[in-house]
């Protein structure tokens, strides 16, 4: 079985050339994607609900959809590909293959090494005001004289730390990727998530950049739809109790939450070195979704959906699979039933609860 792992934020060009080449590399194996949910990592809302991602995925080439709870898809970066990584080896995963910028392995693995055997310092970049990542970057840089700074590689650090970290038999490869995650410009048919989601915002078409079953999923949604929400519970609440945030953060959150119009305005009047933009966003993630601070694990896996290779690959290895396998969405975890209904509060879209069932998969 070949593992994916995705947000499909929205599912667009980029995402079917991944899905087109592990089907080259791999002509008759399942493909098995690990889907991000509806709240995902960098603290953002997803412009297409969980179950129509799952139906574009069936639609466009993989067999076998799980979900990945959303403890683990709303985390950092290494808590993130952990749990996602510890779903795959479950499903008895031999393959992942993942986009890089560099699509050099051996420095990835090298640094996954280095990360894994040494307590990292990473002070002094934190202290001239770089933000987690950038500093951590520029720490193994001056230690290994290795530069790598792109998010897809850097997520992919992560995924083999976490094989490394379990003990897996899944064996890594990388695609080379054509862009850059976060590039704000549209150049050719495959372009960023986050230069697609900004037409999106601004009411522009998309059609270029997206495959033309994606068109009618799309929602023009993001956090800021619950601001309100989001808003109430930062006034009313103990925010300590949340994943990731401290006396300190609580008590700025509380001082500016009524300075601020929305969710823009709040982080702003909040970040600072000690608290970047994408942490503070992921925290309000974490109030909004009430993801308590807990030691969370894998307890099931969540069946999306599957074609009838999927179907009969499930069947074969369920006897070996040590998690329940879930298919009855009421069976879920209260945590992840809320989610989808604080989602469902905006959206008005949480309209399947059993796994989708397709047979036949568009020309791609």
């Amino acid at each position: 079985m070949i593992g994916i792992i995705g947000e499909y934020n929205p599912f667009h060009n980029g995402h079917l050339y991944h899905i087109k080449k592990v089907k080259e590399m791999f002509p008759n194996d399942i493909i098995c994607l690990v889907l991000v949910g509806n709240f995902l990592n960098r603290g953002d809302v997803s412009v297409i609900e969980k179950y129509d991602k799952t139906l574009l995925a069936l639609e466009y080439g993989v067999d076998l959809v799980v979900e990945l709870p959303t403890t683990f898809a709303i985390q950092s970066a290494d808590i993130y590909a952990y749990g996602a990584i510890t779903v795959l080896n479950h499903l008895k995963c031999n393959y992942l293959v993942f986009g890089s910028e560099s699509n050099n392995l051996e420095v990835l693995n090298k640094i996954a090494d280095f990360q894994i055997n040494n307590n990292i310092d990473i002070s002094e970049y934190v202290k001239k005001g770089y933000n987690y990542p950038t500093s951590l970057s520029l720490a193994i840089q001056k230690k290994l004289n290795i530069k790598i700074d792109s998010p897809n590689d850097l997520l992919g650090i992560s995924y083999v730390k976490a094989i490394k970290k379990l003990n897996s038999q899944i064996k890594p490869i990388t695609i080379k990727r054509t862009n850059h995650y976060h590039d704000l410009e549209t150049s050719g048919k495959i372009s960023s998530a986050t230069s697609i989601r900004n037409l999106i915002n601004n009411n522009e078409n998309i059609e270029k950049y997206v495959p033309p079953k994606t068109l009618k999923y799309i929602k023009n949604i993001n956090l800021n739809d619950f601001y309100q929400i989001t808003k109430y519970k930062i006034m009313t609440d103990d925010l300590t109790k949340y994943q990731d945030i401290d006396s300190n953060l609580s008590n700025l959150l509380k001082k500016h939450i009524t300075k601020a119009n929305n969710i823009e305005e709040l982080i702003n009047l909040v970040k600072c070195k000690n608290y970047t933009y994408n942490k503070i966003k992921r925290c309000l993630v974490h109030i909004l979704c009430c993801l308590y601070k807990n030691n969370y694990k894998i307890e099931y896996i969540h069946i999306l959906g599957f074609n009838l290779k999927g179907k009969n690959y499930l069947n074969k290895i369920k006897k070996e699979i040590k998690l329940p396998l879930i298919t009855n969405y009421n069976k879920l975890l209260d945590y992840q039933l809320l989610t989808d209904k604080i989602y469902a509060l905006v959206s008005n879209d949480i309209k399947i609860t059993k796994p989708i069932y397709k047979n036949t998969t568009t020309n791609m």
